[in-house]
């Protein structure tokens, strides 16, 4: 199968409000989960959809702004991620300069909804890339930085987190439950490889690796690979399973 990959467009048709959206990879994941990029001019404010049923994240990969909801203002100057409380909490993004972001819009089912009845992130979730928990790995070559931003089962079945390294990145044996997208950022020009294929990845490139499949995301010397991983466990009972009871002593 041919790498999916989304490349940002030079070309942006905003509306009246200075606001734009296209779906990123319509049809490629049958899972539950819609992504969108979206580009705000510089002076707008959006105030996107309020969902009762579905989680949504908003991961800001360029551009300064803020975002306001009824508990709080954050600013965005850096790479951030935001989950809104549902539809009790609404909130605006507002762009101080022109700015990119991806939505993604998750649908929740029991799996999730029991996930997510037992422990969740306190929402709204934000969280600057500056202050998540920084980790290591030996798929990732020396030097490389990995951030992780939300681990299973803090908010259903979606993990994210994301990688920084000059000159080297990730080597990674396919995940058999798990399927990944990666947002590409910075100054990003590296290889993503999948399979037995290899193409060139740059900064506002969205890319889609299905479950199963080896892949890698390597920059040449010189050469930055910066990228967010955002993934979805597909094998739900295998999530859920609960260990069992411990044993009652015996008077």
């Amino acid at each position: 199968m041919a790498i999916q990959i989304d490349r940002r467009s030079a070309n942006i048709s905003y509306d009246e409000n200075g606001f734009a959206r296209s779906e990123l990879l319509p049809g490629t994941y049958q899972g539950g989960i819609r992504n969108f990029r979206c580009s705000l001019r510089a002076g707008s404010s959006y105030s996107p959809e309020l969902y009762k049923d579905k989680t949504v994240i908003l991961f800001f990969g360029m551009g300064r702004g803020y975002i306001t909801d009824e508990k709080d203002s954050h600013h965005v100057e850096e790479l951030c991620f935001y989950a809104p409380e549902f539809d009790k909490t609404p909130y605006t993004v507002h762009a101080i300069e022109d700015m990119e972001f991806v939505m993604s819009v998750v649908e929740m089912n029991e799996w999730d909804w029991e996930v997510y009845n037992g422990s969740h992130a306190r929402l709204p979730f934000f969280r600057t890339i500056s202050k998540c928990s920084i980790y290591d790995q030996d798929c990732k070559g020396p030097g490389t930085d990995s951030w992780n931003v939300l681990q299973g089962r803090q908010l259903g079945r979606i993990m994210i987190g994301a990688v920084r390294s000059f000159g080297d990145g990730t080597r990674e044996k396919g995940h058999p439950a798990v399927h990944q997208w990666n947002y590409c950022l910075g100054n990003s020009d590296f290889n993503l490889t999948v399979g037995n294929e290899t193409v060139k990845t740059v900064a506002g490139d969205w890319s889609f690796v299905p479950a199963g499949e080896d892949h890698e995301l390597v920059a040449e010397p010189g050469k930055e690979a910066y990228y967010v991983w955002y993934e979805h466990f597909a094998k739900e009972k295998d999530f859920i399973v609960k260990p069992a009871p411990k044993q009652q002593k015996e008077n």
